[in-house]
């Protein structure tokens, strides 16, 4: 039985035992600032989504955190209580409800207007032309995403506060849209440092674009690890999950199920779902019923269009086809009006203004061409509409044409379908482009860039007969009628509720099989190819460990390893941070590659030995860096790790609160010794100023143990887990596959795939282990052979490591 039991309230509103904490850019409400006394006031929101959560989180005794929509000078400026005459959905949610996220007002325009505005909202409307990637701007995404972060954090602590004591599941932290697709890995990875228990979910209201057009993003890896933060992602239609599921496969390499829409990230199995929203059905036949009449003639049909003022709506290509059914159909002439409702939208941006211009003068052009005495073909409103005129306009019109380029749902269709309540009613005509005419299968679809078939379109709507209109709407008005907002309340919280079972299909992606590495490597490798695998030592082969010694092979990849490092199509190399000799003994396996301080020490199966030169003052300035971090940072579970041309500073034991100064001091006394500091698993390197990476050691095996041609000659596995991996990875792109094992964070990776766990890693191994004992042993031998020359120790000169420096592919 699911954790979160859904209850339906006597009005069909959704209720639910776990608190609920709404996480979206504005408040349900709009403060203002009273102009006689300066005191703060609400106003109310108008909207389905208002109208459907809101009485959720009040009754559950839930929050809504988001931007107050002022800037106030106070952070700590109490929120007002709702007006007692206010008889929104809002007037019960009360001011301890309420947690208000104030950023500085430079960086909120940077966030909203440069970032979401002028990148995501293009973009992610499939027009990558009018996109603007600014870094600046991406930078303070971050930032405020940060912010929101934190305060939905004060939020989780003080939900669970006030439920300490009762029955209630763990909070459900609903996130919403595309001004905060990275707040959920935060909020997570807060909640589990303070161990917080809540579910995350995510819900975009806009359409997610397909992969070809996603990966023009420079963040894309960073957009997609912060959504994939949460439990549930929800969007409007099948289509939007399946570009989010083929994204987080192609960009990413994270292992998906196409056919019960999962995605497996971190170790975590989060759900895609596809939950089209609805409207508040009941709420617009009213003001339908009530609403007076405002269109007087009854000679003509009137063609009610209903848009904000947005390149996405397809308002010129919609006057385009009106013009061009007035040419080929004079018929209707004196008798159809188009009515086009444009509602004013970022009147300050110059591409918005310029739109304007471009409507305004397509208006005139048609007016001026066809208008008579007696009539003008189109009737144009550039200005907000009261939802009583809009609910008469909608009920009186005889078509409504909702033609956007792209749109998330569009709810007017929705609305327009609500309000048909006379005897013979509209006709809908709508874009296959928008998420509603995924689902509206009884309006005519009409595809806005076909001009004149959009005409066509329009022709048959009018002409349409009554029965057929009549059959049509009354099928439509139904699905609308059951479908609607509280219905789509009561469908998210089933699905992130019901983390066990819900009605769509498993809810976890099955543990990476051998068969799963068929898809990866068997038509890159084929069956007459040799490999070389190359691979990392802790967070790999063996799980990180609170100590290196602790982090040991289990016997079962200990096996496979010795039995792979026998055949003679297969050659194994593990390159590792630790020192060499130190890697050999956890190890234990003779006759492999092994590679220490990230490839500065190389130790070949014949004993021969290759170390990258360190200039003479740095071997003094190693034994001065481990004093200075010994006194200075080696506390609260904090060590050095000596590792002879390496330093590791460790601080897994240390208190989170504390790691945050310790680190940065760290890190300061490395840079200020000359040493680079590298980020690594709960661990700071101090490396040598050396250009020598993993990378770079990499080539250099391969080249020596297999010649100039050795991409000619041999197929490349390399796997890994962390930012030194991430050198290899970038050296072998397109001549290898890669495997990087990532954890929830949100990591930018260079490799061809992602692995939950070091389990997964033994895995791969038992495919590569079953493809090549399952065929014969080829003559050549892969077993090393050096080049002559070698020597047992092959200490390098100065002259000899600027050889290496340059080795190119």
């Amino acid at each position: 039985m699911p954790d979160t039991e859904i209850i339906v309230t006597n009005a069909g509103e959704p209720s639910t035992k776990a608190s609920l904490i709404v996480v979206s850019n504005r408040l349900p409400f709009v403060l203002v600032r009273n102009a006689k006394t300066q005191e703060l006031e609400r106003r109310a929101s108008a909207g389905g989504l208002v109208t459907a959560v809101c009485p959720v989180v009040i009754k559950g005794k839930g929050l809504w955190v988001g931007w107050s929509g002022i800037h106030l000078e106070d952070p700590n400026e109490a929120i007002p209580e709702s007006n007692p005459n206010d008889q929104t959905p809002t007037a019960g949610l009360k001011s301890d409800q309420v947690v208000s996220v104030n950023i500085d007002a430079k960086i909120f325009d940077s966030y909203y207007n440069g970032c979401c505005n002028k990148m995501f909202w293009p973009l992610f409307h499939s027009m990558p032309g009018r996109a603007n990637f600014g870094g600046v701007h991406w930078a303070d995404y971050v930032t405020v995403n940060k912010h929101f972060a934190v305060r939905t954090i004060e939020a989780l602590e003080k939900c669970l506060a006030n439920n300490r004591g009762s029955e209630k599941s763990p909070p459900i932290v609903w996130i919403h849209d595309y001004h905060l697709m990275l707040a959920a890995n935060w909020v997570r990875e807060h909640a589990e440092e303070k161990n917080l228990p809540c579910r995350l979910a995510f819900f975009l209201h806009i359409p997610f674009p397909p992969w070809d057009i996603f990966r023009l993003l420079p963040w894309s890896d960073e957009i997609l690890q912060g959504m994939l933060g949460c439990d549930l992602v929800g969007f409007h239609i099948q289509d939007y999950c399946l570009n989010f599921v083929d994204c987080c496969q192609r960009s990413l390499g994270c292992r998906v199920d196409r056919n019960n829409l999962l995605v497996e990230h971190g170790g975590r199995t989060v759900r895609i779902r596809p939950l089209p929203i609805g409207i508040p059905y009941e709420r617009f036949v009213n003001l339908a019923q009530n609403a007076p009449k405002v269109l007087k003639t009854s000679k003509q049909q009137i063609i009610l269009g209903v848009d904000r003022l947005d390149y996405t709506k397809g308002l010129v290509h919609r006057l385009m086809a009106f013009e061009a059914l007035l040419l080929k159909y004079p018929q209707h002439k004196e008798k159809v009006s188009l009515l086009q409702i444009s509602v004013p939208s970022r009147t300050d941006v110059k591409e918005y203004r310029e739109l304007k211009e471009e409507v305004d003068q397509l208006v005139g052009r048609i007016n001026g061409r066809f208008t008579t005495a007696n009539w003008a073909p189109i009737r144009y409103i550039y200005d907000y509409v009261s939802q009583d005129e809009l609910a008469a306009l909608y009920r009186d019109a005889a078509v409504c044409l909702v033609t956007p380029l792209r749109d998330g749902m569009n709810l007017v269709a929705k609305e327009f379908v609500a309000c048909q309540i006379n005897d013979i009613p509209g006709v809908l005509v709508i874009s296959p482009f928008a998420g509603a005419g995924e689902m509206m299968h009884e309006a005519l679809l009409c595809n806005p860039y076909e001009v004149n078939e959009a005409a066509e379109v329009i022709h048959r709507a009018l002409t349409m007969p009554d029965d057929e209109r009549a059959l049509r709407m009354a099928r439509l008005r139904r699905r609308e009628a059951e479908c609607d907002v509280s219905h789509w309340m009561r469908c998210f919280l089933k699905a992130v509720g019901a983390l066990e079972m819900d009605d769509v299909g498993t809810t976890t992606m099955q543990p990476v099989s051998v068969d799963d590495f068929d898809d990866y490597l068997l038509k890159y490798i084929g069956y007459n190819h040799k490999l070389a695998l190359l691979l990392d030592y802790d967070g790999t082969l063996a799980p990180i460990a609170p100590h290196p010694d602790l982090a040991t092979l289990s016997p079962e990849i200990k096996n496979v390893l010795y039995k792979l490092s026998n055949h003679s199509d297969v050659y194994v190399a593990v390159i590792s941070g630790r020192n060499v000799d130190n890697v050999k003994k956890m190890v234990g396996i003779e006759g492999i590659t092994y590679a220490g301080n990230h490839g500065l020490e190389i130790l070949h199966p014949d004993g021969s030995k290759f170390v990258h030169p360190m200039p003479m003052e740095y071997e003094k300035k190693v034994s001065d860096l481990l004093k200075a971090l010994q006194d200075s940072v080696c506390k609260d579970g904090a060590w050095v790790e000596n590792k002879g041309a390496l330093l590791t500073f460790h601080y897994r034991e240390t208190p989170n609160h504390l790691r945050g100064d310790m680190v940065d001091k760290a890190r300061s006394l490395m840079e200020k010794y000359g040493f680079r500091a590298t980020e690594a698993h709960c661990a700071l390197e101090a490396r040598p100023p050396v250009q020598w990476n993993k990378g770079r050691a990499s080539i250099y095996i391969l080249r020596t143990s297999f010649g100039v041609d050795w991409n000619e000659r041999i197929k490349i596995i390399y796997v890994g887990d962390d930012l030194t991996d991430e050198d290899a990875m970038v050296a072998l792109k397109g001549m290898a596959r890669t495997f990087r094992i990532t954890s929830s964070d949100i990591v930018k990776t260079a490799a061809d795939h992602r692995l939950p766990s070091t389990d997964s890693v033994y895995t791969l191994l038992k495919w590569v282990e079953r493809h090549f004992m399952g065929r014969k042993a080829r003559a050549n031998s892969l077993t090393y052979r050096p080049t002559k020359g070698d020597g047992v120790q092959m200490q390098m000169s100065l002259e000899v490591a600027s050889t290496a420096n340059n080795l190119d592919v």
